[in-house]
């Protein structure tokens, strides 16, 4: 089994930075893939970036270039840059972890609350 722990979230004012950070214990060497999802109030939950164990990422459109996704797989941590945030950011964000040939994450975190506000 494995354990996903999140940490870094918090309030920040239009225009600030934020970093997340989610390590990863128990037998987290199974994952390959790593990603951070967003859910606002009342929508759903959507991806934001994700990388792989060899260090490929993928953004979605409106991270692009705010955000950047890294990894130290000898620390089992993924971590989530966050730039130029705006409100529309605000949300829980939970870290994700998927095996290989999986088309799903396998396991989650309990997430951390960002809030975009002046």
């Amino acid at each position: 089994q494995v354990q996903l722990v999140e940490s870094g979230g918090g309030l920040v004012q239009p225009g600030g930075s934020l970093r997340l950070s989610c390590t990863a214990s128990g037998s987290s060497a199974s994952i390959y893939s790593m990603a951070w999802y967003r859910q606002a109030p009342g929508k759903e939950r959507e991806l934001v970036a994700s990388i792989i164990r060899a260090g490929y990422t993928n953004y979605s459109d409106y991270v692009k270039g705010r955000f950047t996704i890294s990894r130290d797989n000898a620390k089992n941590t993924v971590y989530l840059q966050m730039s130029s945030l705006q409100p529309e950011d605000t949300g829980l964000y939970y870290c994700s972890g998927r095996i290989f040939g999986a088309t799903r994450p396998n396991y989650w975190g309990q997430g951390t609350q960002v809030t975009v506000s002046s």
